[in-house]
């Protein structure tokens, strides 16, 4: 299986979250119920954002930044 890639357009929510777990303050901050969510499983991004009428492109670098930031605060 190859490595899960965070800018995965197919990538599920849950496995994002868990994969990467400091993306979950990013939907927080966004006021998005995906954390916990029954549907997560079965949500990408790209639906979520449609969903909460959030800018993709922007959402996405937020969670990069999450991700890189922990990052650089664990090494």
């Amino acid at each position: 299986m190859p490595p899960l890639k965070l800018d995965d357009p197919d990538l599920p929510l849950d496995v994002l979250m868990t994969t990467w777990p400091e993306t979950v303050r990013v939907f927080m901050d966004h006021d998005m119920l995906c954390v916990g969510c029954m549907v997560s499983p079965f949500h990408s991004v790209s639906e979520a954002c449609t969903e909460y009428h959030l800018d993709e492109e922007v959402f996405r670098a937020a969670l990069a930044d999450a991700v890189e930031v922990a990052r650089e605060n664990r090494g």
